[in-house]
């Protein structure tokens, strides 16, 4: 299941996330300037790939898409085990399957406003 609008950051298997922490701000007043991206890992043969679904109506003030796309994935492993969740992937999906972890919504500021990030429930079957 990919999507044709996901876009692949680095291998998870060689994360390049920066170490700075981004702020968390839950008020619902605050969503409406926010971007909501979808997460997750890409299997292939070799590698397997974090990336991340891009919203159509993405706000301006994102200028740098490496910097966005870093950012989620920072944030993602804020939130989740990445040995755990690499390794339920990679023992569980097929090759070219895409897993979705979930979503993370940000601000161009580097606020994070929501998120939905979950291990997937993968049993192999």
């Amino acid at each position: 299941m990919t999507d044709p609008d996901e876009t692949a950051s680095e291998p998870a298997s060689a994360s390049t996330a920066d170490s700075g922490a981004a702020t968390t701000d839950s008020s619902s007043d605050g969503a409406t300037d926010a971007d909501t991206f979808r997460v997750g890992i890409h299997v292939t043969e070799t590698e397997l790939r974090f990336v991340v679904n891009v919203p159509s109506d993405i706000d301006s003030g994102w200028t740098d898409p490496d910097a966005f796309q870093r950012l989620v994935e920072r944030v993602t492993w804020e939130q989740l085990d990445q040995r755990t969740t690499l390794q339920t992937v990679a023992t569980n999906a097929a090759e070219g399957e895409t897993v979705f972890l979930g979503t993370v919504t940000l601000r161009p500021d580097e606020t994070v406003v929501d998120h939905t990030l979950r291990v997937p429930p993968l049993d192999g079957a």
